[in-house]
């Protein structure tokens, strides 16, 4: 991955980690402390639903379009 490729994925990266944390947040506020493996599921949901709907957006860095 070259530098261009890079500065071009670190923003959506950061947006993940944001989303990720939001979620847990609006998670934990709405129903407590939950298990560890339930809050897992919840990031990994999210991790893998994040590329594909970026895509559709039309709003993906072009190093993910392979």
């Amino acid at each position: 991955m070259n530098r261009e490729s890079l500065v071009e994925v670190i923003p959506h990266y950061l947006a993940l980690l944001i989303l990720v944390i939001l979620t847990l947040t609006v998670v934990r506020t709405a129903f407590g402390e939950l298990a560890f493996w339930i809050e897992f599921a919840i990031v990994v949901v999210v991790a893998f639903a994040y590329r594909p709907i970026v895509m559709r957006l039309g709003i993906g860095p072009s190093a993910w379009e392979r």
